[in-house]
């Protein structure tokens, strides 16, 4: 039978909001990999007797019980002392761990004052999880027929830990692997997706198909379990390739990490350089194409022309023109990709001009409405793309975004 992990996160800080709780997805994620599920996320502050009960009613369920925070130097790190009496364990000195938290002091030129020992106690006979990003450490235990491991709170500290650290001692419980697949899909929304795909995903039980709506976007996990990851990779292909002959090129990729980062690849491959001209979108395409390592490559560059003077001056369209056809038009659309092209040297170019919203202005263009163009400077053709993306503007900006992308990866592929 597959483990069955929970994930206790402490801190109060979580649950007045101040921060979220990245932790229990990070180690959720890595819990999948191991082929380990997660059925629980638990939040509680730091209070003894609450803590208490979270760890009780984790024992009640679970085959091996996660803790994130609470481990730092000061009166309100309960955790570990909690877990150790919830779990019947000693808190002693652990020696190497002591000498490390010194050697850490003494590097950085800070005291190391009398409450620092605190983080040198670990439950008596734990296997030590090093931390090599802080100064609080970590540690794994077998207590009450359970498998016990607690982390730091701070993400810097915890992924890393978890993934060096703890996932190798997970890894060694576990009889299975799952292995999940991403389908990435534009163009189609959550709801008609699952439409056409219902009863495969009804009657999945390994591989099972799963879908999630995403920043306009919808990704489909196709997720198989078996006792390795070639085996169970092996699952995941049959339905991989069928979801591909039913959906078609809506898909933009399969286990890619998102839309730019495809496009990126498209452009090294053909040789191409994308330059944007951004007007509703105010710089998010290339935002998004700069945040790829090695955009220098394929990124010649951006104008963010937010008002129309700007389009007028620095992208040299007429202004009698942009007052014939409009500011939110086709044809704005098409002669921002080509000056852009002009102005940089690019390619290719995008155009974007809309009306994001919430307000009009005060022409008879509906809240929404965007115009995408895409022009090839080697075949001297421009396309064009439109829609309305609802009244709400980040999602008629990210669907803009989106759009774009999409467009290039069309054109390219």
């Amino acid at each position: 039978m597959p483990l069955i992990a929970e994930i206790i996160a402490v801190g109060t800080e979580l649950l007045l909001g101040n921060i979220a709780n990245t932790d229990a997805q990070d180690i959720s994620q890595g819990l999948s990999e191991l082929g380990i599920n997660c059925y629980y996320h638990t939040t509680v502050g730091d209070n003894h007797d609450r803590l208490t009960n979270a760890i009780e009613t984790a024992v009640s369920r679970a085959d091996i019980i996660i803790t994130t925070g609470g481990l730092g130097p000061t009166y309100d790190d309960i955790t570990k002392e909690t877990v150790c009496e919830a779990f019947d364990v000693k808190l002693v000195p652990h020696q190497p761990t002591l000498r490390r938290i010194e050697s850490f002091f003494r590097r950085i030129g800070r005291p190391f004052t009398e409450n620092n020992l605190k983080q040198a106690y670990l439950p008596e006979g734990c296997t030590a999880l090093e931390n090599n990003w802080g100064t609080a450490p970590g540690c794994a235990f077998y207590a009450r027929g359970k498998h016990v491991v607690v982390l730091p709170g701070p993400p810097r500290e915890c992924r890393p830990m978890f993934r060096n650290c703890a996932m190798p001692y997970l890894a060694a419980l576990s009889e299975s692997v799952l292995v999940s697949r991403n389908i990435r899909i534009f163009g189609m929304g959550e709801s008609a997706v699952e439409q056409k795909l219902r009863e495969r995903m009804r009657t999945s039980e390994n591989p099972t198909i799963a879908p999630y709506a995403k920043d306009g976007e919808v990704l489909l996990r196709v997720t198989a379990s078996a006792p390795d990851r070639e085996g169970a990779l092996r699952l995941t292909e049959p339905v991989v390739a069928e979801i591909a002959d039913i959906l078609g090129d809506i898909i933009y990729g399969v286990d890619v990490e998102n839309l730019e980062t495809l496009v990126h690849k498209l452009l090294k491959e053909k040789g191409h350089v994308l330059a944007v001209a951004e007007s509703c979108t105010g710089g998010m395409i290339a935002a998004r194409m700069t945040a790829v390592p090695g955009a220098s490559d394929i990124f010649a560059g951006g104008v963010c022309a937010y008002q129309t003077s700007l389009k007028t001056s620095l992208l040299g369209i007429s202004a009698q023109a942009i007052e014939h056809d409009g500011v939110v038009s086709k044809a704005t659309a098409r002669a921002m990709a080509a000056s852009v092209c002009r102005a940089t040297g690019a390619t290719l170019g995008i155009g974007v001009t809309g009306l994001a919203g919430p307000g009009g202005d005060g022409s008879a263009v509906p809240v929404g409405t965007v115009f995408v163009a895409l022009h090839d400077t080697l075949t001297g053709k421009t396309v064009t793309r439109s829609g309305n993306f609802g009244d709400e503007r980040h999602r008629v900006r990210q669907m803009a975004c989106n759009t774009a992308l999409d467009m290039v990866r069309r054109h390219l592929q």
